[in-house]
């Protein structure tokens, strides 16, 4: 293969950083981080910095991949280039992995707008009661991003990342400087939460969560500026940033917050951080309209990049012939936007049901370690298939990496696996089933 990505599209360095970030600070650190603090105390800490460690390893895998074959809808793409003795076989496992991750991320949007109109809903109360109707307006502002230029798109979420970096600082600064954070909260360290000295592993899954956009740029490298420099650049500056402003933040909550107190309030698992405000900062009334601003910044940075990487995987499945020819049709932005469309309607429709969260969360669980176990294997095949493109990147620790990936994501994402229950699996049995049916019609035609 010969390389012809030295130039790439029009997303710089710092655009790229800044998309990775804002998709990875989002619904879980204001939302899933309580449920990490309930079940594993303050090490909680330490589960969100494995989840940070094994996510990079994921990262740095599509990063390499991204590289080699650098078309935007890597999801689709990178098992159709690796896997299978034929072009026919290598596209099954490019929608099998393309099936899941756009059930995942639509889950991961419809969840994200729930917690808009949570978080606006709590913070204001103007908002009370209009908990559905923000989450579906936030959706559509999201489709409407969505479908103008790209490098616009780009320079609204830098914007939106900065923003919301500066208010999760206040937020921590406030927190250790106001006399509210309690040392004494941290001891014992491990033994705090529901899920007992081993809480804090039992719940890496769900810290990883929030690291999922780590791939974004990788999944989108035909819009990046020199990618063979920026795409892997990008992921480390990204995952540094959001690492210290995760760890800050964690470190903040659990000195206010015990998990005791979010087992007596069941009702502040998933908005720990405005629990931290309501009870221990209560004389600085204005930070839970902070907390509650940057929840809200954060959901549409994760929306907003989620659904970027899926329209762009529908419309690579698309342009394979798989999904219509329609999906694969870009607007006069460059943008895929009927296949935007299609990713909003479900979107809006679940959430509109915002008392089945915690469900809507399971359902992600498998489908995501389906993908990502399928991108492992395809850099592994890859390698043995194909010479590394000239200039490319190469993912450090040669065939070590992926193996040690996909080794630790199995044995995190197992627990969610089968404690699931028979609904979760019967419902990733008839996702695949239905997948399945709708390849094999597509491909008669």
């Amino acid at each position: 293969m010969s390389n012809n990505n030295n130039q790439g599209g029009s997303l710089g360095l710092w655009t790229c950083v800044a998309m990775i970030a804002g998709g990875m600070i989002g619904s879980a650190i204001f939302s899933l981080s309580g449920l990490t603090i309930f079940q594993a105390g303050p090490s909680a800490i330490l589960t969100w910095l494995i989840a940070a460690v094994i996510m990079l390893c994921y990262g740095l895998i599509c990063a390499e991949l991204s590289t080699r074959f650098p078309k935007s809808g890597g999801v689709f793409v990178f098992p159709v280039k690796s896997l299978g003795k034929s072009e026919k076989e290598g596209k099954f496992w490019g929608w099998i992995s393309t099936w899941g991750y756009i059930n995942a991320n639509i889950v991961a949007i419809a969840f994200a707008a729930i917690y808009v109109g949570t978080y606006l809903s709590v913070g204001f109360p103007i908002f009370s009661n209009m908990q559905v109707p923000l989450a579906v307006i936030s959706v559509i502002i999201i489709l409407a991003l969505n479908s103008i230029k790209f490098s616009l798109a780009g320079k609204v979420n830098n914007l939106l990342v900065i923003g919301l970096a500066v208010a999760m600082l206040i937020y921590v600064a406030v927190a250790f400087t106001s006399g509210a954070w309690d040392s004494s909260m941290m001891t014992p360290f491990f033994s705090q939460g529901a899920g007992g000295s081993t809480g804090f592993l039992a719940v890496v899954p769900t810290a990883m969560v929030a690291y999922g956009s780590i791939v974004a740029m990788a999944f989108m490298v035909s819009e990046v500026k020199d990618p063979n420099r920026n795409v892997p650049k990008s992921i480390l500056i990204a995952m540094i940033v959001v690492l210290v402003l995760y760890l800050g933040t964690i470190a903040a909550t659990v000195g206010m917050v015990s998990a005791q107190f979010l087992t007596e309030n069941p009702g502040m698992q998933f908005i720990p951080l405005y629990a931290a405000a309501f009870t221990k900062l209560a004389a600085y009334p204005w930070i839970s309209k902070v907390i509650s601003i940057a929840a809200v910044l954060a959901l549409f940075t994760t929306m907003l990049t989620v659904m970027s990487l899926t329209s762009r995987a529908v419309q690579a499945s698309a342009e394979n012939g798989i999904m219509p020819k329609k999906l694969a049709e870009n607007n006069k932005a460059g943008v895929p936007v009927y296949a935007s469309i299609l990713i909003t309607v479900p979107c809006v429709v679940i959430s509109c049901f915002p008392d089945l969260t915690s469900t809507i969360v399971s359902f992600a669980a498998l489908f995501a370690s389906v993908t990502i176990s399928i991108n492992c294997v395809s850099l592994l095949v890859a390698r043995k298939k194909f010479e590394l493109p000239e200039g490319a990147f190469r993912a450090p620790g040669g065939s070590v990496l992926p193996v040690v990936a996909l080794a630790l994501i199995i044995l995190c994402y197992i627990p969610d696996i089968i404690g699931g229950g028979w609904m979760i699996w019967a419902y990733t049995i008839v996702w695949y089933i239905v997948g399945i049916i709708f390849y094999k019609v597509r491909m008669k035609k």
